[in-house]
């Protein structure tokens, strides 16, 4: 391969790799300069966007051309250009600031469910059919028809429009906005010792170009504010943090957004020195309605993402129409939300994102889709094929996965619980897909005795397994609601960002890794 062609190719071979989801962190892309676009048709569908990619029609038939030049059954481009800001203060002090840039193209061509990529950073007619070639070489047999005309299909749906693009936002407008929120901070309490802010703001605007003609462009924004907040008390230190992100602009930023992060920051800071560890053993544990919808996400909707379904790994993968839960239990994975971190317009292979339910009343009634999967099982795609850039394939991804609300109330569940916890936010864990047992650790939560919340607790693990803590979901409140946190998900090398949410739930048994001790 000529390495002056800056791609990389590969064919899928199956290698899982999963990665909890957490803070999304800028791009390590250095800037670097792009060469001046060349002058687009006026009766090109592409005259809107050659001044964002720098390509022309012929090139884009060009490469399909030689994308589909030994068959194909699915075969597309997807040319991005992304930029980020990233801005750290650190003791009322700019610590960091970077600014990221990015462009190129991916080539795909799938024959079966075997898949052929290359990506190119140099938008040039010869690097792009050479990446096409390498990505084809897969193929053998009959020649896929290209197009005969590149055809531009309007976005279905505008789900994140914002008034001011973040490339046209200034750092004097952003600066205001981290210092206040540092300010906010330091005033919160007299025991804060110290504030860390972390801003991250941009955008991706994609064209995806399949072997059919269709043409369909999307402009991505996002942004982030975290607040770590560091407080001493008698001696001792506590850290937390709390964050929002959206796909919003920088009016996002409002006073009352500002000043609600920043008492969730000092908040779960300050109850640390209060709280201890619980007693170890089996117990009832309730999921905080919003933020433990991490567990739901990492230990069941991994599961439920069909290529680790059509490759027999994931253990629902003979449970489709089967019951797998309660039959008040409703779980989605929904991608139509307006400004949600997981919100899609369509997704990476040019397909209108949807809401796509998983499990209805209990019942286990489909898996997440891209493409190839959906060709595997004889069912539409769910737009559910992301990527992480151009520099990958997509696969079937979640994007705001969240259960529905229950007959229960919050107090109903409490009320319930003779002895056991109730879990409010978490920092890390562990899944593996296959089984579907995971450990996570809770920062955040309260021990629960008589039926009431008794004393704050910290630094708990539980313990289980997918499947099986979906079985044991006994009560669902009707208190659902989506966190506001960025949120991101890695899996098989690849992170996108997504929404995650859920009711206040009591699973009546899970294993708590507290103090061996009694209550």
């Amino acid at each position: 391969m000529d390495p002056r062609l800056g791609r990389r190719s590969f064919l899928e071979t199956g290698a899982i790799v999963l990665a909890m989801p957490g803070a999304l962190a800028a791009c390590g892309a250095s800037p670097r300069s792009v060469a001046a676009p060349p002058p687009a048709s006026p009766a090109s569908p592409l005259a809107p966007f050659a001044d964002v990619f720098g390509v022309d029609e012929a090139m884009i038939r060009a490469a399909l051309a030689e994308l589909t030049s030994r068959g194909a059954d699915q075969a597309e481009l997807y040319f991005q250009s992304a930029r980020s800001t990233s801005i750290d203060l650190e003791d009322g002090i700019i610590s960091r600031a970077h600014a990221s840039v990015d462009l190129g193209v991916g080539l795909r061509c799938v024959v079966g469910e075997q898949t052929g990529y290359a990506y190119t950073e140099e938008l040039t007619r010869e690097s792009m059919v050479a990446a096409a070639r390498t990505a084809a070489a897969i193929a053998s047999g009959g020649r896929a028809a290209p197009p005969e005309r590149i055809q531009h299909v309007a976005l279905p749906h505008q789900r994140y429009a914002i008034e001011i693009p973040w490339r046209d936002v200034g750092v004097n407008d952003k600066l205001p906005l981290i210092q206040r929120a540092a300010a906010l901070a330091r005033a919160a309490d007299p025991a804060i010792a110290k504030v860390e802010i972390s801003w991250l703001d941009g955008e991706s605007r994609v064209l995806v170009c399949d072997m059919h003609g269709r043409m369909v462009y999307d402009e991505r924004p996002m942004t982030r504010l975290y607040v770590t907040v560091t407080a001493e008390r008698a001696g001792q230190r506590q850290t937390n943090r709390a964050n929002i992100a959206a796909r919003r602009g920088v009016d996002f930023y409002s006073e009352e957004n500002l000043r609600t992060v920043v008492q969730q920051a000092v908040d779960r800071t300050m109850i640390l020195f209060d709280a201890r560890r619980p007693p170890a053993g089996e117990m009832p544990v309730v999921l905080a309605a919003g933020a433990s919808g991490i567990l739901l996400h990492e230990a069941i909707g991994h599961g439920m993402e069909a290529d680790f379904n059509r490759k027999r790994i994931s253990i629902y993968a003979d449970m489709l129409g089967r019951e797998v839960a309660e039959p008040f239990v409703t779980i989605v994975d929904d991608g139509t939300i307006e400004h949600e971190r997981g919100a899609l317009n369509v997704d990476d292979e040019g397909r209108e994102a949807e809401r796509t339910v998983l499990v209805e009343r209990g019942r286990l009634v489909s898996y997440m889709h891209d493409g190839i999967s959906s060709r595997h099982y004889g069912v539409a795609a769910t737009g559910s094929g992301r990527r992480e850039s151009f520099r990958y394939p997509p696969m079937p991804r979640m994007r705001c996965t969240y259960m529905e609300p229950g007959p229960h109330t919050r107090d109903e569940i409490v009320a319930s619980v003779e002895r056991g916890i109730l879990a409010e936010t978490f920092t890390n864990g562990q899944v593996q897909i296959g089984a579907g047992d995971y450990t996570f650790y809770i920062k955040n939560g309260w021990l629960i005795e008589d039926g009431r919340l008794s004393a704050p607790i910290k630094d708990v693990n539980i313990i289980g397994t997918g499947p099986e803590t979906l079985r044991r979901i006994s009560m669902v409140a009707d208190d659902a609601q989506l966190d506001t946190g960025g949120w991101s998900c890695g899996k098989r090398g690849q992170t996108v960002p997504v929404s995650i949410g859920i009711p206040t739930v009591l699973v009546r048994q899970l294993t708590v890794g507290g103090e061996n001790r009694a209550g």
